[in-house]
Parts: structure tokens; C-alpha cells; sequence
């Protein structure tokens, strides 16, 4: 006859048969998965006397001699003092002084260790302290961060190895490019002495350009003519630069926006010169500032001519140019002169 166990009757049945040091190590491993660090902080704390007080007045021993009956560092030890010194500051645990060898008491959570123990002490240093407020203001625990920090060629091999560490490492020194001058600077001469990067920061900075000018027209309204004029779009003009930047902005992250750009580039520069020509007076006014913009310049580069050294660089093709030019504005005078309105 076979006879049924209840649940209860069956773990004590199954307790009793296990070996006591199995049994121990699950009740370890139990109040470690609760506690986290507590468990061994609480030991430091409750065997280690505080600084400032004297071995007659307390049965605890110092740090140095807890580390040699631990057989560890007195670094370590004191990592321990110290989370508990910080959590008795927060009013989570008893002040080292209310304690005594072997004493119990209800511990925090485990998830709560981390936000006071730091496995590194490096975290104290200066650049520690920095690393692991920028962790914790990420969310994560602070000795994460700081075993990336001191492993630069662990994480080197991580972002060659893999695209998304790569990706999370870009968008990080992005977002420190913009408070560090000394990095930008860097960066910046890094890009210039790689013939590669050079390229590729043309063609990202040409399809940039494209982009900004179809989002003026699409977001301002304003067109921009060949010969420098700036209009009102018309509403067609300014529906299909809305499409076009609709689309570009929809792109995947990382997806090439160098062809799409061009496209809608090129479709706006079309309508714009099909707007010109479709307007009589516009197109008048398109050549003549066509025509001043390009009077301005050349007045400008004569402006700057100097003859002091005229000896110096006197040749017979210049004189012959000039004259050649010379004769071209005299003929353009007269023709402007010619259509000149009668007064």
C-alpha cells in the first residue's frame, strides 16, 4: 500500500536525509540571495572596533587583525566597514558602536548593497567618483562601471567584436564630445589625418547640406533661387519638400540618407528653377541679380589688385587680357546703355 506524504511532511522527510553540510550551504546560499553583502558587513561591523576606540574598552579587534583571522586584505575588510558606516549614516543599519560580537539583526535588502559597497578603490579616487555617479545616473551599479574602467583593453576588444557595443560606445563619446573641448579637438585631428574618415565626413556634411535645404523649404517655406534670391515657396513646392523630408526622417538609424537626400535634393532644385522660368518678371529679376552678384565679385578682385610691384610682375599676356577685358566692358556698357529706358 502505497502511503502519500503531504508537501510539509515531505521536505522535513527530505532535510532529514540530506547531509548536514549540504543542508548548511543551502541555508548560506539562502541568506546570502536575501541579503546580498549585508550578511558579511554585518560580521565586519559587529567584530571590528570602530576607529578611535581602544582594544580595552571593546572585545573587537581592528581591521588589520580581522583580515589575518579572514586570511584576506584589511582593504577588503574596510570596503565592508565602510558600506555599513554609510547605511548606519542613512539610518538603515545599527551604528558600529550598538553592536557586539555575535549580535543579530535585521538586515536591508540585497538590491540595496550595491548603492554602498564599492568593490574598487579606485572609486575613491577622484576619477572613480566621477565614473560611478555617471553609473548610477545610468541605472546601473556603480562596480560595473568601474571594471570597464579599468579594463580599456577589454572594452577595446568589445566594440571591434561587436556592432552594439560599438553603437553604445559611439553615442557615449558623442554625448561627452559635447562638454569636453580637449576631445573635440582630438577627434577632430583624428578625422583629418585619415584619408577614410575625410571622405566620409564630406559626403555625411554634402548630404547634411541637401537635407537643411529641403527642410528650409519644407519647415520655413522660403526658397532659395539659383542666382541667391529668396521667395515664399508656393504650396506645391512646399507640399513636396514635406514628403520628401517625411520620408528622410523616417530612416532607420545607421541607414545610409546619403541617396535619399540626393533625391530630394535634386527634385527641389528642379521645381525651384521651374518656378523661375514659369514667371516672366520672376525670371527678369533672377537675371539681373544673377548679373550684380557676379559685377560685385569681379569688383572685388580688381579692388584688390595692388600695382606697387608692377615691375616685378609686368608680362606682355597680361596687358593683352586686360585689354581683352577692357574691350568686354566697353561692350557691355553699351549694350546696357542701348536698353537703358528714354528719358
Amino acid at each position: 500500500m502505497t502511503v502519500a506524504i503531504a508537501p510539509s511532511e515531505e521536505s522535513a522527510v527530505l532535510r532529514a536525509a540530506l547531509d548536514p553540510e549540504v543542508s548548511r550551504d543551502a541555508r548560506d546560499f539562502g541568506a546570502y540571495a536575501r541579503t546580498g553583502g549585508w550578511g558579511f558587513a554585518l560580521k565586519v561591523a559587529r567584530s571590528v572596533r570602530p576607529g578611535g576606540q581602544s582594544a580595552d574598552e571593546t572585545p573587537k579587534v581592528s581591521a588589520k587583525e580581522f583580515a589575518e583571522l579572514a586570511g584576506c586584505s584589511p582593504e577588503r575588510v574596510m570596503r565592508y566597514y565602510k558600506a555599513w558606516d554609510k547605511a548606519a549614516d542613512d539610518g538603515l543599519v545599527p551604528h558600529f558602536e550598538g553592536l557586539a560580537p555575535g549580535q543579530d539583526v535585521e538586515l536591508p535588502d540585497a538590491d540595496v548593497w550595491h548603492t554602498y559597497y564599492v568593490s574598487r578603490s579606485s572609486a575613491t579616487s577622484e576619477r572613480g567618483t566621477a565614473i560611478s555617479a555617471a553609473a548610477e545616473a545610468e541605472g546601473i551599479r556603480p562596480t560595473k562601471a568601474l571594471e570597464v574602467a579599468e579594463n580599456p583593453t577589454a572594452l577595446r576588444a568589445a566594440i571591434l567584436a561587436d556592432p552594439s557595443t560599438a553603437q553604445a560606445a559611439r553615442h557615449a563619446l558623442l554625448d561627452r564630445l559635447k562638454e569636453d573641448p580637449a576631445l573635440q579637438a582630438e577627434l577632430a585631428r583624428d578625422i583629418a589625418r585619415t584619408d577614410e574618415l575625410k571622405k566620409a565626413v564630406a559626403t555625411e556634411s554634402r548630404a547634411a547640406d541637401r537635407i537643411g535645404y529641403v527642410r528650409q523649404i519644407a519647415e520655413k517655406g522660403q526658397i532659395r533661387t539659383p542666382a541667391g534670391q529668396t521667395l515664399d515657396a508656393p504650396a506645391e513646392l512646399r507640399s513636396e519638400a514635406e514628403r520628401h523630408l517625411s520620408l528622410l526622417d523616417e530612416l532607420e538609424e545607421g541607414e545610409d540618407t546619403g541617396e535619399w537626400a540626393s533625391d530630394a535634393y535634386d527634385t527641389m532644385k528642379n521645381m525651384v528653377v521651374e518656378t523661375v522660368q514659369a514667371d516672366p518678371e520672376l525670371r527678369v529679376q533672377e537675371r539681373r541679380t544673377k548679373f550684380y552678384s557676379s559685377l560685385q565679385k569681379a569688383t572685388k578682385v580688381f579692388e584688390e589688385l595692388t600695382f606697387d610691384d608692377a615691375d616685378d610682375i609686368y608680362e606682355d599676356d597680361m596687358v593683352q587680357r586686360l585689354e581683352e577685358l577692357q574691350q568686354a566692358i566697353g561692350s557691355c556698357i553699351q549694350a546696357l546703355r542701348s536698353a537703358a529706358p528714354q528719358r
